[in-house]
């Protein structure tokens, strides 16, 4: 949990991290090679935490930042520009979620990172996600900074999936 007696905020202001205007300026880009490497995607590994429809694509991993050779190797133009404009990033990933998933309440790994949620698809209706007690959806080419240590929980109940790029920075 972040720092004791500290009541850290759920969300963050994107324009606070200079970054998120850079990755929104290019998020076409990085959604093309999602789409190339869509074929590719793997179930989340923590099974614990949903009961179905959450996959993912890596390039890099945690806890060690390790790159994902066939991430980075297949989204040349994402891994330039997370490299270039956050060279302490922690996990990148595309994340997906199917109609009907649902991450279930759990915090993430204690550290200094925030996370960062660039929408690349969005579908109409209830797809959103909660951090601590304050609820928000996506929109697609913008960003949402949150805070993953806090008890968050994810949902698409819409008909068509979901997809984001998820990136973890030291803020």
């Amino acid at each position: 949990m972040a720092g004791a007696g500290v009541n850290p905020a759920p969300f963050h202001d994107p324009a606070r991290f200079p970054f998120v205007a850079e990755l929104e300026r290019h998020w076409q880009e990085i959604y093309a090679e999602f789409l190339a490497v869509q074929d590719a995607l793997g179930d989340y590994v923590e099974a614990q935490l949903y009961d179905h429809g959450w996959q993912v694509f890596g390039l890099w991993n945690l806890p060690h930042r390790e790159p994902l050779t066939e991430g980075v190797l297949r989204c040349p133009r994402t891994a330039a520009l997370v490299e270039h404009l956050l060279p302490g990033h922690g996990a990148v990933a595309f994340s997906v979620l199917q109609p009907g998933a649902r991450i279930k309440p759990h915090q993430g790994k204690a550290g200094p990172y925030l996370r960062c949620h660039l929408a690349l698809e969005v579908p109409p209706g209830d797809c959103a996600i909660r951090v601590a007690a304050e609820t928000r959806g996506w929109q697609e080419g913008r960003a949402l900074v949150l805070d993953d240590r806090l008890e968050h929980e994810a949902w698409n109940l819409a008909a068509a999936r979901r997809v984001v790029l998820l990136l973890d920075f030291i803020a």
